[in-house]
């Protein structure tokens, strides 16, 4: 608290020598006080009161001393007592309402402010602290009121430039919250809780380059600033520079070991990484610090998940879900957990938590007309059933479209452009739409990925016709054609995709690696993906054996017509292989040790599709096994005796 004491009246006629006395022991005891001798000062105050009850500035002041000592009840009690009896005295009502405001008595707190500023209109220490507790109160634009009236009466003032910034940040103005952050650094530049205020502000602006640079300076000026460090890192992880990000998460620890926060944004970083064992440490150590970090419950479900332990992952959902019921990730990851065990009663119904979840991406529809989950009687009605997620889910769920029409529906179905050859005459559909165009009228809609909820699905009742695509075939002639004669089984091949999910790094390969596990005589091998990566490109040119047709496949009718050109499709986890096993074709599907939900564990085959042979890690990221299996398995396939409904 900044001592301010109110000038000592002069006496109106001259003074007893009994006052004289106690003037003196207070001028003692005050120069005691500013001294820092604490102690001393307390014995000479309260000496005072025992000759002098109402001695107002003593009683002022050893409410600063208790204060000091945090004692915050007593300062408020002691110099509440000195405002009764000295009531026109600024620095009092100041003094009292930083007591109230360490109390978290926030309203008594701008109370008291108002009081001092009343008697003494230009006390801007008074209005900074008003807009401290303003701020406290989430009252932002208060607070940024009170702190420019004490940028008024004090402009050099760097500290409330600075804490206006911080409210100007939680109102979203973000410009003005870094042009104050500015004006601060200007009046003192080397003033590091200003940087990293406008770090975080930039941060928020998602102008990672500067924030970093506004981080670093802080912790330049304060090398112990563990959170400028942390703060810091995470604004290099979203830049993807996840090993200087771990470095300064490090180097937060290395100030403050028990950080529940840098120990958290440690174990994302290694997640990042795929050091899972170490992330599953870093979340156990932030929740050993502070058991209710619901984020942290939630993140170690996604590191026991990454380790095909799913009860032990559902149980930390579950965790962060009782401390945060609102958590949409944990509901979300809780179902994708559940649905990848084979638990698809308690699964579908969390899966509707992705319309929550704002991390999927996802955006809910909101038409007018009710959303259909299976209650109503679909007989006489049209429902609208729309794809929401990924062609391959689009492709996957469009089986559902027979189901609705079988209990009295008609149903229209709304995909984007690339799957409207591709659909036209899929079972129980009456009307294909264009995703964006004006839609048809209709009684009900409902998402593709809800329909499983709606049926009631269960891995004993998964709708799995062998066949319910079929290519046109006109452009099946013409890939027949562009082929030439078949003297040998045809492969189709896919091994990534150019998505942007973020996780298909863990189910893409690079072609070079792919290429070791075929064999360089005995099959003729058909590229079915549309476009290549980069990197993809120069292996690609090494085997001319892989025939590459990119721009001439203009949609998935052309990718569908191709891959009934050949006898057997080997995937990894991309669009390619549901399209393939909704035409029946023969389907080797590559599969990282942690799938995605539909392929559940350990099985080789899929309810989902007749036409699959499931190939998976022994372990996180070990391809290397995958491949000789792949590469095993075509061996034994010799050029007379292929058959396309070959089995193990």
């Amino acid at each position: 608290m900044k001592l301010k004491l109110s000038a000592i009246p002069k006496p109106m006629s001259v003074p007893s020598s009994a006052a004289i006395q106690v003037q003196a022991r207070f001028q003692q005891a005050l120069a005691l006080h500013q001294k820092g001798q604490g102690a001393q000062a307390q014995a000479l105050y309260e000496a005072i009161l025992k000759d002098q009850p109402r001695h107002c500035d003593a009683l002022h002041l050893l409410g600063v001393i208790a204060y000091d000592a945090r004692d915050f009840h007593k300062a408020v009690e002691l110099i509440g007592k000195a405002i009764d009896i000295c009531q026109n005295n600024a620095a009092f009502y100041s003094n009292r309402g930083n007591a109230l405001k360490e109390l978290k008595q926030f309203d008594a707190a701008i109370a008291s402010y108002d009081n001092a500023i009343a008697l003494k209109p230009d006390f801007a220490q008074a209005y900074y602290n008003r807009g401290n507790a303003l701020k406290e109160l989430k009252q932002p634009e208060a607070a940024i009121a009170s702190y420019n009236k004490a940028i008024d009466h004090k402009p050099d003032w760097p500290e409330a430039y600075t804490n206006r910034g911080v409210a100007l940040q939680e109102l979203k103005h973000l410009d003005a919250s870094i042009e104050s952050f500015n004006q601060a650094i200007a009046i003192k530049p080397d003033f590091a809780q200003a940087y990293y205020n406008r770090g975080n502000a930039l941060r928020e602006l998602q102008r990672a380059d500067e924030a970093i640079e506004s981080f670093t300076k802080a912790t330049l000026i304060r090398p112990d600033f563990a959170q400028a460090y942390c703060n810091r890192g995470l604004a290099l992880q979203s830049l993807g520079q996840f090993d200087a990000a771990l470095e300064s998460f490090e180097q937060a620890l290395a100030l403050r070991p028990d950080d529940a926060q840098a120990n958290y944004n440690r174990g994302v970083a290694l997640l990042e990484h795929k050091q899972i064992d170490a992330a599953l440490e870093s979340f156990d150590r932030a929740l050993a610090l502070q058991p209710d970090y619901a984020q942290a419950h939630y993140n170690r479900g996604v590191v026991l998940q990454e380790r095909s332990q799913l009860d032990a992952a559902v149980a930390s959902y579950d965790k962060a879900i009782e401390i945060r019921p609102d958590l949409a990730q944990a509901h979300w990851n809780k179902s994708l957990a559940l649905l990848l065990a084979g638990d698809y009663q308690r699964g579908w119904e969390l899966f509707e938590w992705r319309w929550i979840d704002e991390k999927t991406g996802l955006t809910k529809r909101n038409f007018p007309q009710a959303l259909w989950l299976g209650k109503e009687s679909l007989v006489g009605k049209t429902i609208l059933l729309h794809s929401e997620q990924g062609l391959g889910d689009t492709i996957q769920f469009c089986r559902y479209a027979k189901l609705a029409s079988d209990m009295g529906a008609r149903v229209i179905m709304e995909v984007d452009q690339s799957l409207i050859d591709l659909f036209k005459g899929l079972a129980g559909v009456a009307e294909l739409v264009v995703k964006g165009t004006p839609l048809p009228p209709f009684d009900f809609h409902c998402p593709l990925l809800s329909l499983p909820l709606a049926f009631n699905t269960t891995l004993d009742c998964i709708p799995c016709p062998t066949k319910y695509l079929c290519a046109d075939s006109g452009k099946v002639a013409y890939w027949a054609n562009k082929l030439g004669t078949r003297v040998k089984p045809r492969v189709g091949l896919v091994w990534s995709s150019t998505s942007s999910f973020k996780g298909d790094s863990s189910r893409s390969v690079n072609l070079s690696e792919f290429i070791a596990a075929l064999p360089t005589h005995g099959f003729d091998f058909v590229c079915l993906q549309k476009e290549l990566k980069a990197a993809d490109k120069c292996a690609l040119a090494s085997r001319t054996d892989i025939r590459f047709f990119g721009d001439a496949l203009n949609d998935f009718s052309d990718t569908a017509a191709l891959i009934e050109c050949v006898d057997l499709v080997i995937s990894t986890c991309t669009s390619v292989p549901h399209l393939s096993c909704a035409l029946g074709k023969p389907t080797w599907i590559l599969l990282a040790h942690v799938p995605d939900w539909r392929w559940l564990l350990t099985r080789s085959d899929s309810p989902w599709y007749s036409a699959a042979r499931l190939y998976r890690q022994a372990s996180m990221g070990d391809w290397g096994s995958v491949f000789a299996k792949v590469k095993t398995d075509l061996a034994r396939i010799g050029v007379p005796h292929f058959r396309s409904d070959e089995k193990n």
